[in-house]
């Protein structure tokens, strides 16, 4: 296997050395455009509601810069000559430059994205696409990356480094460089299977199952972030519950009634037969009507005292436990605004409230 540099045709040699020698002399004034580019997108995020964990950056480093330069094209016969992938590699890689902006959750990662590109006075967004190293239509697994080639207008810095470049190139302050985008996971397991895999080029240090182990890893993170993004749309989504000017004032349809108890309560029992009008019907009762009045209503201490003054001997369903909920709350008062003139109903409520004073004597 080997390198590129060391697969590299000897007529060839000669061109890619003077780059990297070139690359080598001017890398210190391009280093100070990479801080100067890491500090330009962090900025971006100022005053916005999108906060990266961090942005970092790196300048490619010589050897890199050797084994890139050293790519050959494909060719179409063993006849053909051999050509240079980047003849012009200072030129022809935008990735010399690169900003990493690190995120927590995958949904940050299009935000983020959005922003950047929304800088049209400082950047011109020249390529934006995914990058994926597994995905759900290959079936296989590995990291995600949102990658940005963008473009600099007009920037001071990089004047001054293309000053440096000599008298053949304009000073335009205009330079490509790439931005990764992606989440925490997504870099964690990047960065060590890159350090793992891609650095040692020795092919005798290769292993089926390293690379087993890391689409292992890469499912398992995949699972977590999944669930971390589930959790996050849930937080998200109740707390609109007690927000009076939004989630909060929505009328407590039977629908809606429906998705906020699956919202807060998606352990309890659901059954074929669950009656939402009926659940409209009891809280429309105590005059409770709006998504903040369930929302106060279910919590999860309630509940559990409920279940364990009832003792249920059979798990109840969201209709028959919101009916126990409101008898704990309201104690008589609930009896006489819903039994009406149903005794059976009325003697199950009122047994059911004899037990709950039981028990509220019993935990005093």
């Amino acid at each position: 296997m080997g390198t590129h540099w060391d697969r590299l045709d000897e007529s060839l040699r000669a061109g890619v050395d003077a780059s990297v020698a070139e690359y080598a002399r001017v890398r210190p004034a391009l280093e100070t455009v990479t801080a100067e580019l890491q500090e330009r997108i962090a900025e971006v995020f100022s005053g916005t509601e999108v906060s990266p964990l961090f942005v970092v950056s790196r300048t490619k480093t010589v050897d890199s810069f050797r084994e890139k330069a050293s790519r050959l094209l494909r060719t179409d016969g063993p006849d053909a000559e051999p050509a240079l992938e980047f003849p012009h590699p200072l030129r022809d890689l935008h990735d010399l430059v690169g900003v990493r902006v690190i995120v927590a959750l995958p949904h940050e990662i299009r935000e983020a994205a959005n922003l950047i590109k929304r800088r049209r006075g400082e950047f011109d967004c020249r390529e934006d696409r995914e990058k994926d190293i597994g995905s759900v239509e290959s079936g296989t697994y590995g990291y995600s990356s949102r990658h940005l080639i963008l473009r600099t207008r007009g920037n001071e810095v990089v004047r001054g480094y293309q000053a440096h470049l000599g008298s053949g190139v304009k000073a335009t302050g205009n330079y490509l460089f790439e931005v990764q985008i992606r989440t925490i996971l997504a870099h964690a397991w990047s960065e060590i299977e890159h350090d793992i895999r891609f650095k040692n080029v020795d092919p005798r240090a290769w292993s089926p199952y390293i690379d087993r182990q890391f689409t292992a890893t890469a499912a398992m993170l995949e699972a977590v972030e999944s669930t971390f993004s589930d959790l996050f749309d849930r937080y998200r989504a109740v707390t609109g519950y007690w927000d009076p000017e939004g989630g909060g004032k929505v009328p407590l349809t039977p629908e809606r009634i429906s998705e906020v108890w699956q919202m807060l309560l998606p352990h309890v029992d659901r059954k074929s037969d669950d009656d939402w009008g009926w659940a409209s019907e009891l809280l429309a009762a105590h005059g409770l009507s709006t998504t903040t009045d369930l929302a106060g209503l279910l919590e999860a201490g309630v509940i559990t005292q409920v279940r364990q003054a009832l003792a249920h001997r059979y798990s109840p369903g969201p209709d028959r436990l919101l009916d126990d909920v409101l008898l704990w709350r309201f104690g008589p008062r609930h009896i006489e605004l819903t039994a009406g003139g149903d005794r059976q109903r009325r003697e199950s409520l009122q047994r059911r409230l004899r037990q709950m004073d039981a028990y509220r004597g019993q935990q005093a």
